[in-house]
């Protein structure tokens, strides 16, 4: 967004003003093309007969994760390839911490509709392990990046295999519900863009680290789409789709976000992330498996993710300072 970055020279009150009213009309174009993608995405997954957990997990959750993968390629473009695996390993721990706890809020409960202990939730959590033993070294090879993207391919096969209804069960769509997916996904797409850059702008003028902008503000701005659509969701009643959102993100986020951008560019791994940040994920995707064992997130167990979120800001901030 050539008009962002030129908005990020300058700290003068106009322009921070500016920049909040992007921020505010985007968020508001974000919300309604989000609600449309999911509208659209919920009919053509039923009239090919798919379930609404494997909508979520694959055509909502890769949707709703195209800010993350793109803001990574840029980044790496434009040489400050270190933000990526802040906005990968903030964004995983925003969509499980606040994303879902919000949602459950909303839910008040939200129901698991599927059992997730035999296939989901481990390869979830194999999933974190399998970044945090890639980055030890600092350092993401090209073997790596093509590891990553073969799991997330034979995860897609795995879900998409065997959930296909009989055709006298399948909901008919037309071209016209196609066309509102397609725009739907490329508004909800620039809206976050615009979003992101906004928060960027105002965190430059007020002076907020970068440190803080990749792993808190970048990684919620990126998030922003998978914290609309879960909550339509489940208004919408599917809450199968909106755990299958924070799933496939997380998953998507870690194979394809993570590997892609490798292939632009040098990847730099921060020291700071691998000493808090990405055990912390680790931890939060591992309660995450803890949560859902009895196929329910209440509302008290929702207020306890989004209690550890706030934690996980506030420790952001005071290392900020130590550092």
């Amino acid at each position: 967004m050539p008009i962002l970055r030129h908005l990020c020279t300058h700290t003068t009150a106009r322009f921070l003003v500016l920049a909040l009213f992007i921020f505010v009309v985007s968020l508001a174009s974000l919300i309604f093309a989000s609600d449309r993608f999911i509208g659209a995405a919920e009919k053509i997954g039923y009239s090919l007969g798919v379930s609404p957990f494997i909508i979520g997990v694959t055509i909502v959750a890769f949707g709703t994760s195209l800010p993350e993968l793109t803001t990574s390629v840029i980044a790496v473009l434009s040489n400050t390839s270190e933000i990526v695996v802040g906005n990968v390993v903030g964004s995983n721990i925003t969509n499980i911490l606040l994303v879902l706890g919000i949602s459950a809020i909303a839910a008040r409960p939200l129901r698991i509709e599927r059992d997730l202990m035999k296939n989901e939730m481990p390869l979830l959590f194999g999933s974190a392990l399998l970044l945090w033993f890639s980055l030890r070294d600092f350092d993401l090879s090209m073997i790596e990046a093509l590891i990553f993207l073969a799991g997330l391919i034979g995860f897609l096969t795995y879900s998409i295999k065997g959930q296909v209804a009989e055709e006298q069960d399948r909901m008919r769509t037309g071209v016209l519900t196609y066309a509102i997916l397609i725009a739907a996904g490329f508004a909800v797409y620039l809206s976050a863009n615009y979003t992101v850059s906004s928060i960027e702008t105002l965190a430059t003028g007020l002076g907020i680290s970068p440190s803080i902008v990749s792993l808190s503000l970048l990684a919620l701005g990126t998030s922003l789409p998978e914290v609309v659509v879960s909550v339509a969701a489940v208004r919408k009643g599917n809450h199968s789709m909106a755990l299958g959102n924070v799933i496939g993100s997380n998953l998507f986020n870690t194979y394809a976000v993570m590997a892609i951008p490798s292939f632009f560019g040098e990847m730099i791994i921060p020291q700071g992330i691998m000493t808090f940040s990405l055990p912390f994920m680790v931890a939060v995707t591992a309660l995450l498996w803890i949560t859902v064992i009895g196929r329910e997130i209440s509302f008290w167990k929702a207020g306890m993710l989004v209690s550890f979120y706030i934690f996980y800001l506030v420790e952001l901030i005071r290392l900020s300072f130590v550092s």
